[in-house]
């Protein structure tokens, strides 16, 4: 199998300097943003799509531009570029998101990704007017895939769960194929739903042990269910002729944090509920020192930004070495990004992507036979395969 490889659209603004942000932190740069307009976000994901970038992924929160609206403005900007747009199930009704899923599906041709973004804080959570905890916010994401994964098979669905009710909800217009599920999240209600409901799980970058151990403890829970997923890891890159170049712009982008910034932005994680976001913090413990967790497995991002925390470092053949390594753990999706993301996708895509072609591990999507790029049927027996559900 070939692997897929996404981008990052920055909808927070882009930078030299690495952009902090999400699970309580405030944006900010060390150095100047770029500010997120429409021909900026065009220009990155044109780059993306003529690079070969499968998709790109934007993010969610009160801290960004809207994922929706931004995406479906750039899909007349490309031509095959895929959007994997994040959706927060609390913030909408199942119906309407089903139908949104849809329309965005028919108007662009099938080039909807949906990322699934349970909400790992509270108190954002708060500010949309959610308050539930983080479990019944789960037990919510689960009833709220159950509502629109039959809508978008064409069932006229009456439900009554512990946090979801609809009664007779049915799309005029179900969409030719429903769009393909991506979720994350490390804490044993994440598995249980990613099991349940996904059709990729994400991960975040975490040395190869502890990601050899969440992808096995949900293949299981899936297997039980007798579903089979993809998996995926979300990492940035700084990858360069060189691996003393490479460590050269990691050591520029920690130079620009100072101490300050970094004990801020560490304070605001420490109240994070997020599973995931313990994990990363854990990786560097607020600390300079010892910062390559991995060979090739940088941490420092994690100093400055919530959420994925960690980059691939090193000369492009040793990208590709750890890219290879996580394949054979069974990673068959990427999904990376690098500061700032327009010059970082040409190093990736001119740099790794053509080494791993080589191995036989990648292909240009221009280049593929249709067959290659499979949207997901509407009838999926294993999404209803739970006897639970």
């Amino acid at each position: 199998m070939t692997l897929t490889f996404h981008w990052f659209l920055p909808t927070q603004g882009d930078s030299r300097g690495i952009v902090g942000g999400g699970h309580g932190v405030e944006v900010a740069s060390a150095w100047q943003t770029r500010e997120p307009t429409l021909a900026y976000l065009a220009q990155v994901a044109r780059a993306a799509e003529q690079l070969g970038f499968a998709g790109v992924l934007t993010p969610t929160g009160a801290w960004c531009e809207d994922a929706w609206l931004s995406t479906a403005m750039l899909v007349g900007a490309t031509r095959r570029l895929r959007f994997l747009v994040a959706l927060r199930p609390g913030l909408l009704s199942p119906t309407l998101a089903a139908q949104m899923a849809a329309t965005y599906q028919r108007l662009s041709e099938g080039r909807l990704l949906l990322n699934v973004v349970t909400g790992g804080e509270s108190a954002e959570q708060r500010g949309h007017g959610d308050f539930l905890d983080k479990d019944a916010r789960y037990a919510r994401t689960d009833e709220f895939l159950r509502i629109a994964t039959r809508l978008w098979e064409g069932e006229t669905v009456d439900f009554a769960g512990d946090h979801l009710t609809v009664e007779q909800a049915a799309l005029h217009r179900p969409p030719v194929a429903r769009p393909p599920v991506y979720f994350g999240g490390s804490s044993p209600a994440a598995l249980e739903v990613a099991a349940r409901r996904a059709d990729t799980y994400l991960t975040w970058g975490e040395p190869p042990g502890p990601v050899t151990d969440k992808i096995d403890r949900v293949r299981a829970l899936a297997a039980r269910r007798g579903r089979a997923l993809e998996y995926g890891i979300r990492l940035h890159v700084i990858t360069r002729d060189t691996a003393a170049e490479a460590w050269g712009e990691a050591d520029r982008l920690l130079s620009r944090l100072d101490d300050t910034t970094v004990s801020g932005v560490q304070a605001g994680l420490a109240r994070s509920e997020s599973e995931g976001q313990r994990r990363m913090r854990a990786l560097h413990g607020g600390s300079r020192d010892h910062l390559e967790v991995y060979p090739n497995l940088w941490a420092g991002v994690g100093l400055a930004r919530g959420g994925a925390g960690t980059a691939l470092v090193g000369s492009h053949s040793e990208v590709a070495d750890r890219i290879e390594e996580y394949h054979r753990l069974g990673i068959t999706e990427f999904v990376l990004s690098g500061y700032p993301h327009l010059e970082e996708s040409y190093w990736f895509g001119e740099g790794v992507l053509p080494l791993l072609h080589k191995r036989g591990l990648w292909h240009h999507p221009d280049a593929a036979p249709p067959a290659a790029h499979p949207r997901v049927p509407l009838a999926r027996p294993s999404l209803t395969a739970d006897p639970a559900t």
